[in-house]
């Protein structure tokens, strides 16, 4: 399958990649041998874990990281002429390896989620792309693990694509769905990752007809008793009644929008019942986040829509992952920056889980990690020698990943699930 989210991904880099690579070409170090690590320093304000989420994505870029003539062309317009850069990158391919945590799975800090083992011009030029790609995605995962954690096993819908970049909101798509959510508003989602796709009509639909009975009838005629009506376009109590007179008992479910969540969810919940639709469900939206679905529990609700929270970044701070040189022609290298050291040498990691299953602490290190019982080795092999190490399509690869992160988060222990803020919930040590 063609990867439509990255048109020309090559060009999706920053022109200091390619400056160093030049430079590196002329002076006969773009051919040692380097490792590169993907790490985030710290987990954003107060979270207790994080969701690696965007490795497929990155996977599916890297066959078609390729600069042909038009790429050449846009370079040269930018002023990179150096020819032997040039030269180069017309015959670029990857050919090194990549390792790295199974998408899906949690992070801490320090975590070497992805780890880039090639000569130093391939390493760096995926620089951006994988930040581009793993920040973002695993952003929005790590903020929709959080919401699915407080609905408490009932269905969250994406609905954020009105809110973002328009390829933005597929990727978004894939990484709520990833971690729980039930499905998503978003098409090119459902056409490239077959994740499951809903959506009814929206205040507009109601407004063009001269009443709402009108808009409720050509609804249920078109789609049938089963759909969801929206039933705040004007009175919440009007809007019910009418939405089950058209529709019938057998409504399937009724969306409210707006006002005081809670208390509107509990009346028409009462409501639904006395008119003897007592299984239609309700489905409230209205810029949600784990917050405020946290605040619905006791409320009769059914489903949560969420968009803005989700897909912005109030909702999804950075995850602030960074891509590192540690290894050079297999010596350790490493930053001294104050506030930004990092630590030389390729890593290893376990997570250690104790007799129960539950997870206890994230083990890393560049040396040797010894064997306990209940350790799970957590980086796995992507590509090797430039070709990926196994081929599933991309609804495959996602199916993959959201049930490796359902046994991930099945291990946590139980104050990951807190929505206050706190410390990450595994400590991330040195073996």
């Amino acid at each position: 399958m063609a990867v439509a989210s990255l048109l020309a991904p090559a060009l999706f880099t920053d022109r200091y990649e390619l400056t160093m690579v030049a430079a590196a070409l002329a002076d006969g170090t773009a051919q040692r041998d380097c490792v590169f690590e993907v790490f985030a320093r710290r987990l954003p304000h107060g979270r207790r874990y994080g969701v690696l989420a965007g490795t497929g994505r990155l996977l599916d870029a890297l066959p078609h990281f390729r600069f042909g003539d038009d790429e050449l062309a846009a370079l040269r317009d930018q002023g990179l002429t150096d020819a032997r850069l040039l030269d180069w990158l017309a015959d670029f391919r990857f050919t090194g390896d990549i390792d790295g945590y199974a998408e899906g799975d949690l992070y801490f800090p320090g975590s070497p989620v992805l780890t880039v083992r090639a000569p130093f011009a391939q390493g760096v030029l995926l620089e951006t792309l994988a930040l581009s790609v793993l920040n973002h995605d695993s952003a929005i995962a790590s903020a929709a693990a959080r919401m699915v954690a407080a609905a408490c096993e009932r269905p969250c819908i994406e609905m954020g694509s009105r809110r973002t970049h328009e390829e933005a909101a597929v990727a978004a798509a894939r990484a709520a769905y990833l971690v729980g959510f039930a499905s998503s508003s978003n098409l090119a989602a459902g056409q490239r990752y077959g994740l499951p796709t809903t959506g009814t009509s929206a205040h507009a639909f109601t407004l063009l007809h001269d009443d709402e009975r009108a808009a409720f009838q050509a609804q249920v005629s078109t789609l049938g008793p089963g759909t969801t009506l929206l039933v705040d376009t004007y009175d919440v109590d009007r809007g019910i009644r009418t939405a089950v007179e058209v529709a019938g008992p057998e409504l399937g479910a009724i969306r409210l929008d707006s006002g005081d969540l809670p208390t509107l969810a509990a009346h028409a919940r009462e409501l639904l019942d006395s008119l003897g639709a007592t299984k239609t469900r309700i489905v409230v939206t209205s810029d949600l986040d784990e917050y405020a679905i946290s605040g619905l529990m006791a409320a009769p609700v059914d489903r949560y829509g969420v968009g803005t929270s989700l897909v912005t970044g109030s909702g999804a701070p950075t995850v602030g992952m960074v891509y590192k040189l540690v290894e050079r022609d297999g010596r350790p290298v490493a930053k001294r920056s104050e506030g930004k050291r990092s630590v030389g040498g390729r890593k290893s990691a376990v997570r250690r889980h104790d007799d129960d299953g539950i997870a206890v602490a994230e083990v890393v290190s560049s040396r040797p990690i010894p064997a306990e019982d209940g350790d799970r080795n957590l980086i796995v092999p992507l590509v090797r020698a430039g070709a990926r190490c196994s081929e599933p399509s991309p609804a495959e690869a996602l199916a993959e990943a959201r049930a490796h992160h359902e046994r991930a988060r099945a291990a946590l222990p139980p104050e990951a699930w807190a929505l206050s803020r706190g410390e990450p919930v595994l400590e991330t040590l040195d073996a």
